[in-house]
């Protein structure tokens, strides 16, 4: 995986949050490919030392080098397993400099099982009045607790050093509502907002606070969404292109730009509350 552009990031440590999952560790592997000692933060232990493995063997085969890639087990939701998890991180690797939020999921009780109410009776068990209103506060939780802990937690000594840069992950569905994740918009809805407000309640500080809104990419965790058993594309996903003026999903590693551009005070030092989407064009296109 060849980074887009070189950035020097020696010296610096960064913490990416769901660092195990496709999308986040892509992005870990720019960072770390640029220098920075990398701190993965996932919940399944075995799966984050497939991926530190992977990493690390994909750095030294494309480019020649070591790199700096650790991970670590934690559950963003528990303020407690965070500044565990945080006093090994400053040990090891020293106190943080980058942080990306990028930890976050959807669960099926909390998805609304049609687009739109039709006029017609029978609803299934998910319509919108049936929703399971635990899930939804557990995808509330992950999404944005899941994001606001983590910066109370890995960002106090960005303050004595008057520099570091936060970049929380969003959605397109931050900026246009996506018809049945009702819970999953509303989360990265507040992430939205939360990036534009820590932006001006750090300005002075030093700290930079903004965000990376994904469109829409092929990933394990949604594949069976987004294509038939016979690879085609199921009837949302084709949607999904039809909205996409480029007519295609993203790939992983198209993210590496925009989170390396974010994470350089050089490149982006006066960068600060922007929601910058990576979408094909998706969030500009009406549909006519």
């Amino acid at each position: 995986m060849k980074i887009p552009f070189k950035v020097d990031l020696t010296g610096k440590t960064a913490i990416v949050t769901g660092g195990s999952g496709t999308l986040c560790s892509a992005m870990a592997y720019g960072l770390a490919v640029s220098g920075a000692k990398t701190a993965i933060i996932g919940r399944n232990q075995e799966k984050l030392l497939k991926v530190v493995n992977k990493l690390t063997e994909d750095a030294l085969n494309e480019y020649g080098k070591d790199v700096i890639v650790k991970g670590y087990s934690c559950n963003v939701t528990d303020k407690n397993e965070l500044e565990k998890a945080y006093s090994l991180i400053s040990s090891e690797l020293g106190t943080c400099d980058i942080l990306i939020n990028g930890a976050g999921g959807n669960q099926p009780g909390a998805i609304a099982s049609t687009e739109m109410l039709k006029k017609e009776k029978g609803e299934d068990d998910y319509s919108f009045w049936n929703l399971d209103e635990d899930k939804i506060r557990d995808v509330m939780d992950v999404n944005y607790m899941g994001t606001l802990l983590p910066i109370q937690v890995f960002t106090k000594d960005m303050v004595e050093k008057r520099s570091g840069s936060i970049i929380n992950i969003a959605s397109v569905t931050s900026i246009l509502p996506l018809t049945k994740v009702v819970a999953y918009g509303n989360a990265k809805s507040a992430i939205f907002n939360l990036t534009q407000w820590l932006a001006v309640h750090f300005g002075e500080s030093g700290i930079r606070c903004n965000a990376i809104a994904p469109g829409f990419y092929a990933a394990e965790q949604n594949h069976s969404l987004l294509f038939n058993q016979d690879g085609s594309y199921t009837a949302r996903a084709g949607k999904i292109i039809a909205g996409t003026p480029m007519g295609r999903f993203g790939n992983p590693e198209e993210l590496i730009g925009a989170a390396l551009f974010l994470a350089s005070d050089e490149a982006s030092g006066f960068v600060n509350g922007i929601v910058l989407p990576v979408d094909g064009g998706y969030s500009a296109y009406s549909g006519v």
